[in-house]
């Protein structure tokens, strides 16, 4: 009986060991990413690899997780993206790319909520320090938040992500800022005038011309006859005062 009850003893030990020890450790809450974040949520990969491609992503990631100014992020989906006319971000510079991830950043944190009371125009990270450059407003109706930017109006779909210090919200147009998209938004210049017609002297050929020609003809022809005519007048007067 003896070696049973401290078979079993040993057996509740090793089981209360395993049991304590198998269990993996919950992972440590790590740094905010938000290439992470747009990547579990699907949906985002072009805006993604422009947050990549530009350094943007890292500089997002840097200023939360070292600081505690909080950022608020519209995500244009990949349908927002194939919308685009063929070409827009071909045609951009780089600095132009950094401005367009920019413009779709702001530099504080906004919840839902705090969409109702915002005052227009919201200033983006794109916007430089003079002020009313690469600017947003923003509309609400009930729960429903609408931004505009003088080329495009979109409409904040959901939210992606939010950990009171970034908010990430999905929008369902590329947000196309004024500053850079403007000029193709306006309408196309009137084409120029034409250049006032020049009269054209008519052709040799013309019928203009050959009455011209023939009148001239004609009179020429006159004044040989009466040349002709005056000449035998005067011949036939003096064989008339000789006889």
């Amino acid at each position: 009986m003896a070696r049973q009850f401290l078979a079993l003893i040993v057996v509740f030990f090793f089981l209360h060991w395993w049991e304590t020890n198998a269990q993996a450790p919950a992972p440590p809450s790590g740094p905010t990413n938000i290439s992470a974040i747009l990547e579990k949520a699907g949906q985002f990969t072009t805006f993604n690899r422009l947050l990549g491609s530009t350094q943007v992503a890292n500089q997002i990631n840097t200023q939360l997780n070292n600081s505690n100014q909080g950022l608020t992020i519209f995500a244009p989906t990949d349908n927002a993206f194939n919308n685009l006319k063929a070409g827009t971000l071909n045609s951009l510079s780089d600095q132009q790319k950094v401005q367009l991830v920019q413009f779709h950043i702001l530099p504080t944190f906004l919840s839902v909520s705090q969409f109702q009371t915002v005052s227009n125009p919201l200033r983006t990270q794109a916007g430089n320090s003079n002020g009313g450059q690469f600017l947003l407003n923003v509309t609400t109706s009930g729960n429903q938040v609408n931004l505009t930017t003088g080329v495009v109006d979109a409409m904040v779909a959901n939210t992606v992500y939010t950990d009171k210090q970034l908010a990430v919200y999905q929008v369902d147009q590329v947000l196309l800022p004024l500053d850079l998209f403007g000029l193709s938004s306006s309408p196309a210049p009137a084409p120029s005038q034409l250049e006032k017609t020049v009269p054209v002297s008519a052709p040799k050929g013309s019928s203009s011309a050959g009455a011209s020609v023939d009148s001239s003809i004609a009179a020429s022809l006159n004044c040989n006859v009466l040349a002709m005519a005056s000449t035998g007048i005067a011949i036939l007067a003096a064989a008339s005062f000789w006889l």
